[in-house]
Formats: structure tokens, sequence, C-alpha cells
């Protein structure tokens, strides 16, 4: 879509401001409700807190479409997630605005983006941009393969809704300690690298990438996460929050050496019964549905189900040597 195509729908391309931040979490909410699950929209200041990542610059990585009256009806961020290789595009489209090319070009707009920055990955590292939509959107499904995306991935999110606490019981040798964020935030980091190091498109983050994501987010609460020790060993851990008005399950991990004995079922248990003290009755969580350490197969033991799927797709930008070789 041309600017002068914009002119004539009297929509306008600008970059956001900080005071657009209001305008685009009640975009994000109005995309989310109309594809059917809010829980996955965001609040003011979730958004904000994002805003301020490291490597993003609110100006120039993000665009907004607004109609003649200033309404926000087009969102697009983009974020370097790895090296300047691997880039993960996020839009959002007006319901009453769908159609008109909108999405089209604000993708474009992330995907030039995004070659202007790949000249500052390493020279023989293969560049892609990924972006995920509600599996319901079948206009947006459509939009990434014109664009010349491919699906590579599809998530799940799944729900609980809770009757009563559930019982649970912890391995032999394992206890629950609190959570002490200047005690406890380092082996934690490390835990988590190790926990996930085997799952799609999983990278190390720095401890400083960790705490900005995790432990400087406007919802943490550190008494709703869950510590699971051996000893002087951390086995596994339950990191929780509240999102969007229901309980959240954010990372669940069990390290490689307490696999198989009950632990991530126990901390699925904990959490729930958690929330449930806490009077949130409902419980979600995100999944990669081909996630190979059979964690789908534990929250459906669990008594999960698949409330909302989303796909992701992908678009190579420039062919070479994948970032999980480093």
């Amino acid at each position: 879509m041309k600017n002068n195509t914009l002119q004539n729908l009297n929509l306008k391309l600008r970059a956001p401001a900080w005071s657009d931040v209001n305008a685009v979490a009640d975009l994000i909410y109005t995309v989310c409700e109309a594809d059917g699950d809010v829980t996955v929209a965001t609040s003011p200041e979730a958004l904000e807190h994002s805003w301020r990542e490291e490597g993003f610059t609110l100006e120039t990585d993000a665009f907004i479409v607004e109609d003649e009256n200033g309404h926000v009806v087009g969102y697009e961020e983009l974020y370097n997630e790895k090296a300047f290789a691997h880039f993960n595009a996020d839009g959002y489209i007006h319901p009453n605005f769908k159609g008109l090319g909108i999405g089209t070009m604000l993708l474009g707009r992330a995907e030039e983006r995004a070659r202007e920055m790949m000249n500052l990955a390493e020279p023989d590292l293969r560049v892609y941009l990924h972006a995920t939509t509600d599996g319901r959107d079948q206009t947006g499904q459509e939009l990434f393969v014109n664009l010349g995306f491919s699906s590579i991935r599809h998530f799940w999110r799944m729900e609980k809704n809770l009757d009563a606490p559930p019982a649970f019981a912890l391995p032999e040798g394992i206890e629950l300690r609190p959570f002490e964020k200047e005690k406890h935030a380092s082996m934690i980091w490390e835990a988590d690298n190790e926990a996930f190091s085997e799952h799609w498109g999983s990278y190390d983050s720095t401890f400083e990438e960790w705490s900005f994501r995790k432990l400087e987010r406007p919802d943490f609460d550190p008494s709703l996460w869950l510590v699971a020790w051996d000893g002087d060993q951390i086995a596994g851990f339950s990191q929780n929050r509240f999102r969007m008005g229901i309980g959240w399950v954010g990372t669940l991990g069990v390290r490689k050496p307490w696999r198989q004995k009950g632990l991530g079922l126990a901390l699925l248990h904990a959490s729930f019964a958690d929330f449930y003290r806490r009077d949130m009755k409902t419980v979600g969580l995100g999944v990669d549905a081909s996630n190979a350490t059979g964690a789908t197969r534990l929250y459906q033991r669990a008594g999960m189900h698949i409330a909302s799927e989303f796909v992701t797709y992908e678009k190579e930008l420039r062919p070479g040597r994948r970032l999980e070789e480093d």
C-alpha cells in the first residue's frame, strides 16, 4: 500500500509516540477480543515495559496507522530476537479496517526495517523473520502466505477452570521454598537457560535480558513464583503471574536430572492450588504444540484443554549458518 493510497482512505502512517501506549493497548485488546481470546492481549503497563527493552527503538521499530479522527487502527512492531539474525514482527489491524491492505503495508515496513538491521549480523548467519497469528484468523494467515512466509510451528494456549485446589505430592527429597530475588535470581536464570536449551527456537539469555523480561515486568510478583529445591540445587520452577484477568503459568521448567519423577506435574498442581487460594479459578499457559519434552501431555494429564491455537510463520531474508550452530 502506497502512502497516496493511505491518503485516499483518509489514513495516516506514522511512528508511535510514548503517549500512544493506551491507544495501542486498546487496539490489541480489540483485535484479540474479535479473535476470541483477550487473555493474550496486553496491558498498557506491560506494553510500555516491552517498548523499553534494550535494542528496541520505538521511533524506528514500530509503526502506527491512524484514521482521520486520530484513532489508532493499525500497529506493527519489530524486535531483534537474537544477533540481528532472528527478528519477530507482531501486528494488529482493527476489525473494521481489515481487507484494505493495511496489514500488508505494515508487515512490509517491518521487513524493510529488519533488512536494514540485518547488516549488523555476522555475514555468514542465516537471517529470518517470524510472525504469529491466531489460528482462527484466516485473513492473517493468507496475508503471510501472500508475502512469502511459510507456516513452521503451532502454539497452544491451554487453560483449566478450577473447582477445587488440587492435591500434589513432591518427589522425595524435594521441597518448595519462597523465591528471594536477591539470593536466587542468578540461580533461577541459569536453571531457566538449562531447562529450555532443547526447546525449538531457544537461545541462552543474558542475565540482564532475563531480568528485564521476568523480574522487571510490571506484573512481577515474587510470591507467585514456586521454586523446587533438592538441597542447595534448584530442581525446577514455575514462574507464575496474573495476566489479563486469569492466573498464568509463565514458565514451568524442570532440570534434566530431576525429570521423569513427577516434579513437573507437582509444580503445575502446586501452581493451580496457589492460584485457587488467591481466589483465581482460571489458569492458563502457552506451549509449543510440538514440544519435544512432553509438556503438552503433562498439561493434558493435569486436566488442561486447548483454548486457542496460534500459527507462527517464517520468511528467510538471507540463507546461511543457523543460529543454533553457535
